[in-house]
């Protein structure tokens, strides 16, 4: 039996929050509306973070939906600006990712939730993996290329989920060039993302969506994971 996530809805006010963060991107802002920030943005974050525990749980007992304010599921304000031309101290956007438990130690799979003004996505998947990591996904494409293809072409994946990130302009070494999988064989990010609106991520039913979203990118999510060797 599948459970529903039980939580209040976003509100439009984290939205009108980052707004203001954008054209207002300086410490002594933020320092001045830091209650704002936690009682509109962060605290509704990790209450939704905590009900997703159980939906996330009857999907994979592998993922963790961590609702600490530090060091948890959500990722921090602040952006890291040591090697960026981009000075502004902090981010726009909110985000929660929920990794594997195995996703400090490797390039696992995980579940991610992006909120930003008119820019908000869920999606699922390997962001970025090392060669090692990269190698082994496309080697379970080619050794697995029916169980890839009946995963990313199933009706309600297709009809979910878009595939995004970047790709090698040719193919990579060692790969047969005129293999049938070769455009996913490309690949340098293993991603699937779905995107919706500020009004759908404000309306009540959206914690039960993201949910669904997650079980969708099951298959998917599941696949990535043997491929890099950790437990779904």
């Amino acid at each position: 039996m599948e459970r529903r996530m039980t939580t209040q809805p976003i509100s439009p006010a984290l939205f009108d929050f980052l707004r203001e963060l954008g054209a207002n991107n300086e410490r002594p802002w933020f320092e001045a509306n830091k209650a704002r920030y936690r009682e509109e943005v962060r605290d509704p974050m990790l209450d939704f973070i905590a009900a997703f525990a159980g939906p996330l749980a009857e999907i994979s007992p592998h993922f963790r939906a961590d609702p600490r304010p530090n060091g948890g599921s959500l990722f921090r304000i602040y952006r890291d600006t040591r090697f960026s031309k981009d000075k502004t101290p902090y981010k726009t956007n909110v985000g929660a990712h929920f990794r594997h438990e195995a996703g400090r130690d490797a390039h696992a799979p995980g579940f991610y939730l992006h909120l930003e003004p008119e820019a908000c996505f869920a999606g699922c998947g390997v962001w970025h993996p090392d060669g090692p990591t990269l190698a082994g996904i496309r080697d379970a494409i080619v050794a697995k290329p029916d169980e890839w293809r009946r995963l990313t072409t199933a009706a309600e994946f297709l009809g979910t989920f878009e595939m995004t990130g970047q790709s090698l302009k040719r193919p990579p070494r060692g790969y047969d060039p005129d293999h049938p999988l070769i455009d996913d064989l490309k690949r340098k990010d293993f991603v699937a993302v779905t995107r919706f609106s500020e009004a759908e991520a404000c309306a009540p039913d959206f914690p039960e969506r993201f949910a669904a979203i997650a079980r969708t990118g099951a298959g998917f999510t599941a696949f990535l994971a043997a491929a890099v060797g950790v437990a779904f």
